[in-house]
């Protein structure tokens, strides 16, 4: 019979999803544990591929299985022989030709910062750290441009064969969200860089950029993130952003932000 699973995971420690011979891959941990669940060696598919230190709080697998375990409880079954940062959420009986990969329509995923002078030790496995405010407007101009059917060459890393590098991004979205306050412990303190969402400079904020689409290339979405945080410094505008994707150079956008900020949070089926 053929499942369908939702698995949740802190991508830290991992080579990324796929089976990788340089370390320990999501995909070899979690095989390992439902071998153990169902007695029986089982093949898991994804919906893609997430890189070394990519997070996914809702990665789609598929699976092959004949067991004996309600289908409700198979996670409880998973979960025991999976590690602290690894989750099998929930699991359903699947039509026999659903394939988690082939089957996908559109993805999003995010990448998450956080605007502060100082390090958040709480946010610092999942997000990236940005110590300059940042023009909201400016970015959210910049994604606009960025929406749409494209040649997305210029935000594609090197390393890369895949010959066509079209995509359709659906929808760029950012979000932005206040850090709790710390204040002065004896009430002397400033809020001159506190976050305000009045579409000007943000800063002492969380920022989610998500980014919708068909399909992903190479570091395409953590090299969306990096040029929209140098829209959101001053570094490049919207028409430069334009002109990127125009021209299809590399070197005409932003830097590649770390993985640690990406996470993959919803694939679309229908």
């Amino acid at each position: 019979m053929r499942y369908v699973a939702v698995i949740s995971y802190f991508g830290a420690a991992y080579v990324g999803w796929q089976r990788q011979l340089n370390g320990l891959s999501v995909q070899e941990v979690l095989e390992k544990a439902l071998m153990k669940a169902f007695g029986q060696p089982v093949c898991a598919t994804a919906s893609g591929r997430t890189d070394a230190g990519v997070h996914a709080e809702a990665q789609v697998v598929h699976f092959d299985a004949d067991t004996s375990i309600p289908t409700d409880k198979i996670p409880f079954a998973v979960n025991v022989h999976l590690p602290d940062d690894v989750s099998m959420l929930s699991c359903e009986v699947a039509p026999d030709n659903f394939n988690a990969r082939f089957s996908a329509k559109r993805k999003t995923y995010c990448y998450k910062l956080y605007l502060c002078r100082h390090r958040r030790p709480i946010l610092e496995g999942t997000h990236e750290q940005i110590t300059v405010p940042l023009s909201l407007s400016a970015m959210l101009n910049g994604a606009k441009e960025i929406e749409g059917t494209h040649d997305f060459k210029c935000f594609e890393a090197t390393g890369s064969v895949i010959k066509n590098t079209v995509r359709t991004v659906y929808e760029v979205g950012i979000k932005v969200a206040p850090l709790g306050e710390i204040g002065s412990v004896l009430g002397t303190g400033n809020d001159e860089n506190a976050y305000r969402g009045d579409g000007d400079k943000i800063y002492d904020c969380t920022v989610e950029i998500s980014v919708t689409g068909n399909g992903f290339l190479y570091n395409m979405v953590r090299i969306i993130a990096g040029t929209l945080v140098y829209c959101g410094m001053g570094k490049l505008t919207a028409d430069d952003i334009k002109k990127a994707i125009d021209c299809g150079d590399r070197t005409l956008a932003g830097k590649t932000l770390p993985a640690k900020g990406l996470h993959l949070v919803r694939v679309i089926y229908q």
